[in-house]
């Protein structure tokens, strides 16, 4: 028979001709928990996992009675209560389990687990790996995405969004005519000097005329200005869809009805399909004049002479070659940039981030292709 409410909680040895051990009767509850604490302390020494428990005599119970509990007989043996306790009630036996399995999960996380720091590269190795199939397998999607919903709509005029292709011609293409001009002259300038200061060693300085036309024509010009564009207009189409979709703008277009595929990325990616190879031709120009500068003014040689060696010296398949990673180039950048902005959620930090992305993810592939074009033509003798 339980014992008053009203009786506070205490340990009690067990009765003459029973195995040594504790009773635990009366309330075990917050009135009378640092009377019970200190009770707890005395009796924890001579406690051991074989002593053997009463509990025939608990009075009231909650939750602080119940942490003292734990912290007396151990978060194990109270959570496997029902065998040795049967006949304490069942909601009692709950509280008790349910209190105990929460001392012994929290005292679980608190454990640091041993850490390996090999585990630790090779986990992170796999993450890294895994993550860029998983950016390699949606940009493919996304390609397959874009080029399938050009071919249907290239077959229907009235489909066709004239009015913000030319505004992204504008913006992509006339905007960046002047910094991809100045760029390009100075690094023509650049490469001229540094090639007459090495060539000058063997007496070939002439040779600086060739040195620029074949690296503008073959790498600077084409990979110069993707690189501009990538950071200009890839950052620019991240930013302006990842905003959009910031704004739920995307859901409303297919609220309505729209394909934000045919609305949003094919004027971008046909506006940088026109404007890229124009803006490569006028890299290549202005690379070549920024050698010229240098050539007349350091070198000597005339302008005469100068465009004379390009059109004798110079075959016309170095500009074919140039010119045509344009239109490759243009097509990664401009799908990049728009894939990235849909990724992007509704928060300014994922604009942010995303369009950091596609700056990096659209120069790492403009320079990779570059490379692989690179040694493919130069196996083919192009």
């Amino acid at each position: 028979m339980y014992p008053t409410p009203s009786s506070p909680g205490q340990l009690q040895p067990s009765s003459a001709g029973q195995p040594p051990g504790l009773n635990v009767v009366g309330d075990w509850t917050l009135q009378h928990y640092s009377r019970l604490k200190r009770e707890i302390e005395r009796a924890r020494p001579r406690l051991d996992d074989t002593c053997p428990v009463v509990l025939d005599g608990l009075g009231g119970l909650d939750t602080a009675g119940a942490g003292l509990l734990v912290e007396l007989l151990g978060a194990r043996r109270l959570t496997d209560i029902a065998r040795w306790a049967p006949q304490l009630p069942a909601e009692r036996q709950a509280l008790l389990r349910t209190v105990a399995m929460a001392v012994a999960g929290s005292a679980g996380t608190e454990e640091e687990p041993e850490r390996s720091t090999l585990k630790d590269e090779l986990a992170h190795i796999g993450r890294v790996v895994e993550t860029l199939w998983e950016q390699q397998r949606t940009l493919y999607g996304f390609i397959g995405l874009t080029l399938s919903t050009l071919l249907t709509t290239l077959p229907r005029p009235r489909r066709w969004r004239i009015t913000p292709l030319v505004a992204h011609i504008e913006r992509t293409g006339l905007d960046a005519v002047p910094i991809v001009a100045l760029l390009t002259f100075m690094v023509g300038a650049v490469v001229a000097f540094l090639g007459a200061t090495v060539l000058g060693q063997f007496g070939a300085t002439i040779y600086t005329v060739n040195l620029v036309a074949y690296s503008f024509l073959r790498e600077f010009g084409v990979l110069l200005c993707a690189i501009l564009m990538a950071g200009r207009t890839a950052s620019a189409f991240a930013a302006q869809i990842g905003a959009m979709k910031a704004n739920e703008e995307i859901d409303a277009i297919r609220a309505l009805g729209l394909d934000p595929i045919e609305l949003l990325v094919l004027p971008r990616v046909l506006a940088m399909l026109l404007t890229l190879p124009i803006l490569t031709f006028i890299a290549m120009l202005c690379g070549i004049l920024g050698g010229l500068a240098v050539c007349v003014l350091a070198l000597d040689i005339s302008p005469v002479q100068y465009f004379a060696i390009l059109e004798q010296e110079i075959p016309v398949n170095h500009y074919l070659v140039g010119l045509g990673k344009a239109p490759l180039f243009a097509f990664l950048i401009a799908v990049i940039g728009c894939l990235e902005g849909f990724k992007a959620s509704s928060s300014a930090q994922s604009v942010g981030e995303h369009t950091t992305s596609s700056v990096v993810q659209s120069i790492f592939m403009v320079i990779l292709i570059d490379a692989l074009a690179a040694l493919f033509l130069m196996e083919m003798g192009w």
